[in-house]
């Protein structure tokens, strides 16, 4: 397969990125796309004036396109997944895939059966310092690896209604952020069992006791089969003075290693090896990585690719979230 013709549905600010990258791949022939928001259209078409607009989601899969891009609220990535799979059509979502891990697996066994290439947006695992992170911990040289730290404090939080409604959104910072920490940690680590999984979440500073409430800040503590105990951090609008906290950190009896963003950045990031109190520098910034699992999926999907039983992950790391949330 080469010459793709790809849908993007959603092209607000993250689906806009995702498309303009995949586009200057030179990989996909025609764009079609669709957005409830005449801004959002008129904006897209600035920088993409070639791209067809449809009016709907059904009119989009009407144009026998290969595959198709999610950026819609979370609310809809099960379902417009499933509907674009059953029709044939390969699919990259925006995190989360689901609200719940029924909703994730849902997805995962209608790719499978249709046997489409399924992608998620979990963009952290594409960096160059958690490539070199993950290539470094499954080699084995940090000997036997008991303990990783996980944080991601965004000082903004977000700026549509929906995060806020858990209807809506599954959840609040810990489905937003903490996706992309569980994925990490289980993706460097080669997905382990998980044995158990204790949290406590907040809002505005005081415990959740509202099973409707969305948290702004939560701790968890997920205990895996191999005896590694992760610990995870994640909030919206902590006082953390920057914009923002990211970092995952790997604790071995052969040494250390630590990803995370430089000065505050959502952007740059670092990854350096410990070994005592020495520390050797592994990967530094310039490293454009933000489009690099969507350009990933359009490659797959330009070779002809098809069902993937690494999207099993997806499951996994949802059925974690489910847990930190007691669902």
């Amino acid at each position: 397969m080469s010459g793709l013709r790809l849908g993007f549905l959603g092209v607000g600010r993250i689906g806009r990125d995702r498309m303009t990258r995949i586009l200057q791949s030179g990989i996909v022939d025609a764009a079609i796309i669709c957005d409830a928001s005449p801004d959002m259209i008129e904006e897209t078409i600035k920088v993409t004036p070639q791209a067809q607009v449809v009016a709907s989601f059904d009119e989009l899969l009407e144009r026998h396109i290969d595959g198709i891009v999610i950026a819609t609220p979370s609310a809809l990535h099960a379902e417009q997944s499933i509907k674009a799979l059953e029709r044939g059509v390969a699919v990259f979502c925006q995190k989360p895939l689901g609200r719940t891990k029924g909703e994730v697996a849902d997805v995962v066994e209608v790719a499978r059966r249709s046997n489409r290439l399924l992608g998620v947006d979990l963009s952290y695992r594409y960096t160059a310092g958690m490539q070199k992170i993950r290539d470094i911990v499954r080699s084995g040289e940090l000997e036997n690896v008991f303990a990783v730290d996980l944080v991601f404090h965004n000082a903004y939080g977000p700026d549509k209604a929906w995060f806020y409604d858990k209807a809506l959104s599954g959840g609040g910072c810990v489905i937003d952020l903490g996706v992309h920490l569980v994925d990490l940690a289980l993706w460097a680590l080669d997905f382990p069992e998980v044995l158990n999984v204790q949290s406590a979440l907040f809002s505005q500073g005081s415990p959740i006791r509202d099973a409707d409430q969305v948290e702004d800040f939560a701790v968890a503590t997920i205990e895996l089969a191999t005896g590694t105990v992760v610990r995870l951090t994640c909030s919206w609008r902590l006082s953390a003075g920057c914009d923002a906290v990211i970092g995952a950190s790997f604790y071995g009896t052969g040494g250390g290693l630590e990803f995370r963003n430089i000065e505050g950045s959502f952007h740059n990031f670092s990854a350096e090896r410990y070994r005592g109190t020495m520390r050797e520098l592994l990967v530094s910034p310039p490293d454009d990585w933000a489009g690099r699992a969507a350009i990933n999926w359009a490659k797959q999907l330009s070779g002809g690719g098809k069902f993937d039983e690494a999207s099993e992950s997806f499951v996994t790391v949802a059925a974690v979230l489910d847990a930190i949330y007691a669902r």
